[in-house]
């Protein structure tokens, strides 16, 4: 069988010869095109579509054991952390598949230059960034559809060829996951691809101008080899500030944050009419708060599997943090879980292979750490809502 070449592009620019070789992060062939053009020594550094967490996950799979799940709970960085697992989990899932290494033509890009003692050129904005981008680039029902569909993609069993792996190349784990959001909506399409194809552009210039790299290899997803191409070749600004451009966070949206507490102010007036149109009815108002939104809460928390004390703290703590939206349920039932379930070195070792399942999820100690969180969460969530429509019907029957 022929040997079949990955696409790649020659560009100069300032005295610089960059080669870019498209690479699919699950596939054989990339790989070993990979050890071929390093092992040529043509090359005097080389750069990976890799931001800084990243690269420490890749040459550092244990980092996982190291990370402290009560500052991830009381820093309310379940949500980003759960997105990770879900990206890596896809991932996993199709390497998996094929019986190979995921991410193989990176980790062979950075160990042969390891080995070669050549530069390495960590060109990829950092994934949190590019996330919180695409999510102020969204609707929330947008976002709240974008999370799930991580959670579904990982556990699907729905098999995927490698024949279709190799020529799609979709080259990217987030634009895999997500093809066909990106293909149809410009909200999406701009933050995950577009702005990552200049912000790669713009890193490449700077970091091989900064190693003094005169022939540089960027081993890149296909899905951006185009794109990066053109800024690389066309791209006039200096890469300073397209670099500082791309890394800024949109400033939030105050209405999310306001509006937790316009609700608490409305539930509280609720009471206190309540109370003032009699004692009985404002006790009867308040019952339908804890019950509604404390019984949610717990539910969440029962279908997460939770040891029985922290169904009981869903329970009494989501009435309250409903009315302090600087505190969620999840942060006490997160850390009660994990005070009454403390998970053990191979909960967290296995913690990879495991979400890669739907009832791995479960099964693992951390991971059912953070399904309490999420579950416990949406049940308080859903119960201040419906708490509050009854304590607006309780209002309308009394009057």
């Amino acid at each position: 069988m022929p040997e079949i070449a990955e696409p790649n592009h020659e560009i100069v620019r300032d005295g610089i010869h960059y080669t870019l070789l498209g690479t699919a992060h699950v596939s054989r062939v990339s790989a070993e095109q990979v050890r071929r053009l390093i092992r040529s020594g043509d090359y005097d550094a080389v750069a990976v579509e890799l931001c800084r967490s990243r690269y420490k996950a890749v040459i550092d799979p244990k980092s996982l054991s190291r990370m402290d799940l009560f500052s991830v709970i009381r820093q309310n960085r379940v949500y980003m952390v759960v997105a990770n697992l879900a990206l890596s989990a896809y991932q996993q899932r199709l390497a998996d598949q094929f019986g190979i290494e995921p991410g193989a033509e990176q980790r062979m890009a950075l160990r042969l230059a390891r080995e070669r003692e050549l530069p390495v050129l960590l060109i990829d904005r950092e994934i949190g960034t590019t996330l919180k981008r695409i999510s102020a680039n969204l609707g929330w029902w947008r976002r709240y559809t974008l999370f799930t569909g991580l959670l579904a993609a990982m556990v699907t069993s729905e098999q995927v060829t490698e024949e279709e792996v190799e020529r799609l190349k979709e080259g990217d784990v987030l634009e895999t996951t997500f093809a066909e959001f990106a293909a149809d909506r410009r909200d999406l399409y701009q933050p995950l691809i577009e702005e990552r194809d200049r912000y790669m552009a713009a890193k490449l210039r700077r970091e091989a101008e900064r190693t003094g790299a005169k022939r540089v290899l960027a081993v890149i997803g296909v899905g951006h080899l185009r794109g990066i191409g053109r800024c690389l070749a066309e791209e006039d600004e200096s890469p300073e500030p397209v670099i500082a451009e791309l890394e800024r966070l949109p400033p939030p949206n105050p209405w999310p944050r306001r509006l937790p507490w316009v609700l608490v102010v409305l539930i509280l007036a609720g009471f206190g009419y309540g109370f003032a149109m009699s004692p009985e009815l404002g006790w009867e108002l308040v019952v339908s708060w804890v019950v509604i939104n404390g019984g949610l809460s717990a539910l969440g928390a029962l279908i997460a599997v939770a040891h029985p004390l922290t169904v009981l703290s869903a329970f009494v703590a989501a009435p309250l943090t409903s009315l302090n939206p600087t505190i969620g349920a999840g942060m006490v039932t997160g850390a009660v879980e994990l005070s009454v379930r403390k998970p053990s070195v191979g909960d967290f070792s296995r913690l990879r292979d495991d979400v890669a399942s739907l009832r791995g999820w479960w099964r693992n100690r951390v991971a059912r750490v953070f399904l309490v969180f999420l579950l416990s969460s949406l049940g308080s969530a859903l119960g201040t809502y419906i708490a509050g429509l009854r304590i607006v019907g309780q209002l309308v029957e009394a009057h």
